[in-house]
């Protein structure tokens, strides 16, 4: 299986793995009542012997063996629901940097609108490009938002929208995605530039130095 310390998700951020300190602002969060994590079946031992079980986390409920996708992981952890959730968020894992803050704020409108994204405004100019990667269009800059997470649904909603997705065979890259495809609309929530998610070598620099210059990992 390799050795963990290796995956992103256990590379270490003030001497947590990246994934603990995630786990860590919602298990502290009062909003949320229980944490599924929902990882590749290959990796669950990985998991919760470096990232769960050392740090005695209240309100991991589960981990869920992930699918071939995000989508597919996110329908797997829909299943593992308890019947009477109300309210469902989505985080990236790879996320360390979310605050209460934006788990409140998001939570507060997807309760009054049905579904909720954290994002922020774009600060580069977009282009969009053909198939030989020539610009064919400059879409304006003040209606452009970069999406991150946590995104938050009413879970009635979010199970409708996986089905839906699964009949008519719809893939997309995030769930606020999906819930658009039924008509609904989804409703933004100012997230933070700081707010990174770790994909590749620089990402990781770049979170140690937010971490150890603003001590924002200590917002909760």
């Amino acid at each position: 299986m390799g050795d963990p310390r290796t995956r992103k998700t256990y590379l270490s951020l003030l001497d947590l793995p990246v994934l603990s300190q995630t786990i860590r602002v919602f298990d502290l969060s009062p909003i949320i009542s229980d944490i599924l994590v929902i990882v590749s079946e290959d990796d669950l031992i990985n998991c919760r012997t470096v990232a769960i079980d050392p740090y005695n986390f209240s309100k991991v409920l589960h981990l869920v063996v992930g699918g071939a996708t995000r989508q597919e992981s996110v329908c797997n952890g829909l299943n593992f629901m308890p019947e009477d959730t109300h309210f469902v968020m989505v985080h990236d894992g790879v996320r360390p940097f979310v605050t209460d803050k934006m788990i409140h704020e998001c939570v507060a409108s997807a309760s009054e609108f049905g579904a909720a994204t954290v994002a922020v405004p774009t600060k580069d100019t977009i282009k969009v490009v053909d198939e030989n990667q020539f610009s064919v269009e400059t879409p304006n800059r003040e209606r452009l938002w970069a999406v991150q997470t946590p995104q938050c649904f009413r879970r009635d909603l979010l199970v409708k929208a996986h089905h839906h997705a699964k009949v008519n065979r719809i893939d997309v890259t995030d769930d606020a995605a999906l819930v658009e495809q039924l008509g609904v609309r989804v409703k933004l929530v100012m997230g933070s530039y700081n707010n990174l998610k770790i994909t590749t070598p620089e990402d990781i620099i770049i979170a140690r130095a937010f971490a150890n210059l603003s001590g924002i990992l200590e917002n909760v």
